[in-house]
Formats: structure tokens, sequence, C-alpha cells
């Protein structure tokens, strides 16, 4: 009997540990992070809180449990309803909820994911339909510049491609505002790596020769932007949630997403058509533009957040 009882409380201490109860609330440490609840790719904000301190038990799911009300599926490590809104079908599409941790889409459930001091979470409810990973998103800068990925913090990488040596400087100058120090500028490709956060800056026509940039012109499915250049580089279609061309953005029209091949760090994408185009994506680089944004375009000097928006479906 003792030896069942000693077998249930270790299962039990377990199942706590699995699901995010953790076994013990461990040393509280101070931070700056937040916890940001949005819906359709970030176009409804259901709620964002500050996280001003975490504990070392501290999970994705505990803070969340700590502000929404939740339900929880595959015994509890994976939301399913924030606040009433659920995942399932919704007008005949398949949605869910999805969590990024400093703009990095966790493949992780929420109970497992520890949070460190400074961590950005974000939950959104979005249909995925059209690509079943978004990998990387812009809308937690300046995360994972600042704070990294899992807790490490990582050196970042601006790469100038082509003739552009002035959006690079206000590329640089953008990190700098934001308190990003530790940076370096190559002129030279370099390839995404598991230690390094890239920044590629330039025309599409001289960006796509990247690997994992290049994923963009095979369209959401492959890269999570709802994006598609076209080879040439000469157009870069604007795609909605169901990943069809709302538009195109022609000479002056800019890029800025962010993309991420399997176990590589993300790859943010700074590019347009033309010349102008890129240095109007350079100057979206800022917390205020990209705020709960996946990705966005720069449209005649104006920032439009990708997906675009289907005006025919109801809100």
């Amino acid at each position: 009997m003792r030896r069942a009882l000693a077998i249930a409380s270790l299962l039990a201490a377990l199942a706590a540990a699995v699901s995010g109860c953790g076994l013990g609330p461990g040393e509280e440490q101070a931070s700056e992070g937040s916890l940001t609840v949005t819906r359709d790719f970030g176009a409804e904000s259901l709620g964002r809180k500050k996280v001003t301190a975490v504990r070392d038990s501290d999970t994705v799911m505990r803070l969340l449990q700590r502000d929404f009300e939740i339900e929880t599926r595959y015994g509890g490590n994976f939301v399913q309803e924030i606040d009433g809104v659920a995942g399932g079908r919704e007008g005949g599409r398949r949605v869910d909820w999805f969590y990024y941790v400093n703009g990095i889409e966790s493949g992780v459930g929420a109970g497992d994911r520890r949070v460190k001091p400074g961590d950005r979470i974000w939950w959104d409810h979005h249909d995925w339909s059209a690509t079943m990973r978004v990998p990387a998103v812009v809308g937690s800068f300046p995360e994972p510049f600042a704070s990294g990925s899992e807790g490490r913090k990582l050196p970042v990488r601006v790469v100038c491609l082509g003739d552009a040596g002035d959006a690079c400087d206000e590329v640089e100058t953008r990190l700098r505002d934001a308190g990003i120090t530790d940076t370096a500028r190559s002129v030279l490709e370099q390839s995404a790596g598991r230690e390094v956060l890239r920044v590629l800056v330039g025309p599409w026509s001289q960006v796509r020769r990247d690997t994992a940039a290049r994923k963009l012109e095979s369209g959401p499915a492959e890269s999570g932007v709802f994006a598609r250049p076209t080879e040439a580089g000469d157009r870069i279609d604007m795609l909605d949630d169901h990943g069809r061309v709302e538009r195109a953005l022609g000479p002056g029209g800019g890029l800025l997403a962010a993309t991420r091949i399997e176990a590589q760090q993300p790859t943010w994408i700074v590019t347009g058509v033309d010349a102008a185009g890129v240095s109007a994506s350079a100057a979206a680089l800022s917390e205020q533009e990209l705020r709960d944004h996946f990705a966005i375009a720069v449209e005649e000097g104006r920032t439009v957040p990708l997906p675009v928006a289907d005006p025919g479906q109801a809100p």
C-alpha cells in the first residue's frame, strides 16, 4: 500500500510539473516583460499586461491564467479558449490560439515553456488555413534583439545587400535607439545560424539570394509571411489571411518581415521593390510602427499590416 501511495505521489508531482505548476515558486526576479492577447493576426486587441516579476517556476500558461479566463486541452498543456474566444471552426474556417515568445513561435505547449525576465509573450487567435506555421513575427520589437531567444541574448548581424548603405545606417540607428548595441555590419551574405540574429537589408532582387528570405516567394505556407515577392523583384504581392492577393506593391513599396528556417534563429528582412522601398522599410523599424503586427508592407509611405484585411470579411 505504501509503495502504491509513493508511486501515486510521484506521478502527481510529475503531472504538476508538466502542467506548469512546478515544484515550488522559486526566487522572484524583476522583469520588464509583457503579455499580449489579440485575434486575427493582431488586428484586434483583447488585452495587454505588464509582467514586472517572474519566478523560476513561471510558465507561459501560468502567466496567462493570472489575468485571463482560459480553458485548456491535452492534459492542460495547450490553450483551447481565452476569455470566451475558442479554437476550432469559425465561419467554416480553422482557427486556433498560437503564442510567440519574443517574436518567435514556440514549438512546445504553454505549460512547458518557462518564462524568462523580459520576455514578451504574445497570444493570437487566427485562421491557419493558409499556413499552419508562422515561425517568426515582427510585432514584439525590440525583441528578439533585446532579450534574445530562450533566455540567451544573441549578437545581431546587419547584412547589407546591393546599394543599401543608407538604409543599413537607418536600421543600425533604429536598433541603437531601441537599446540594441551588440550589432555588427556585413556586406557579405551569411547563412542563418543558431547563435546569431540576422537583419537582411536591400532590394528584393538582392535579398532573394538568401535561402531563408527566398522562402517568401513560395507564399505563407512556406515562409509564414503574407507577402509574396516576384523572382524579378519588380512587385511584391500583399496577401489576405487566405493567402490570396489583395493588391501589389510597385516602385517605392517596402516590406518588413521575419521568417525562420527550422532550428535556426529568425531572419529579419528589410526590403523593397527598389531603393526607395528599402528606405521606407528601414524607417518603419520601430516599436510604434511594428507593435502587434505579424509583418508590414509600406505603401506610399503608409504602414499596412499583413495579412491585409479582407474588406468582405465580417468582423
